[in-house]
């Protein structure tokens, strides 16, 4: 059976070449570099890919989704010991799974500005300058975000509170 099918897919390859060959205009006929030339000049050229997602990219955008992963388990860190300490202000923990999406949600908005900050626009008056500032934005955030996280890990027991301190 498997060799009846490549002796069909053979026949047709050389049909098809065979046939290709036939309407081939003779070597040094003028003909021959007519449609060659036509085409050349009836295609636009077409725009050079952009390449956005590289190395630096992905290492920017590393650094910032490890600055967020560590606020986010500070946070929930924090919230679920004061809850076990019996912190009055700490009611209940929220869930995990709303609370990894919403973070979730607000890490794809940072990716997503990110990059079309990196992107070339066409449209955009001084966009060379702004593609070359790209960083920035994940490197502010990723401050933020340690900074939150910092903050987190330093916070005091609530038995330790003083009742002056806590009001």
């Amino acid at each position: 059976m498997r060799f009846a099918h490549f002796i069909i897919v053979t026949a047709v390859i050389v049909g098809h070449v065979s046939a290709e060959e036939s309407v081939q205009p003779a070597a040094g006929d003028p003909a021959e570099y007519a449609p060659n030339a036509m085409l050349k000049t009836a295609l636009p050229e077409a725009p050079k890919p952009q390449h956005v997602i590289d190395k630096k990219f992905l290492v920017v955008i590393g650094a910032l989704g490890m600055a967020e992963s560590m606020r986010f388990t500070t946070r929930t860190l924090v919230l679920d010991n004061e809850k076990a300490a019996g912190a009055p202000w700490v009611t209940s923990t929220p869930p995990h799974p709303p609370f990894i999406a919403k973070n979730a949600l607000i890490f794809a908005a940072e990716w997503f500005v990110t990059y079309e900050i990196k992107k070339g626009h066409d449209w955009l008056p001084g966009d060379r300058v702004i593609r070359k500032l790209w960083w920035a934005y994940p490197a502010a955030m990723a401050g933020l975000h340690i900074r939150n996280a910092v903050d987190n890990i330093n916070t005091k027991d609530p038995s330790m509170c003083q009742v002056i301190d806590c009001q």
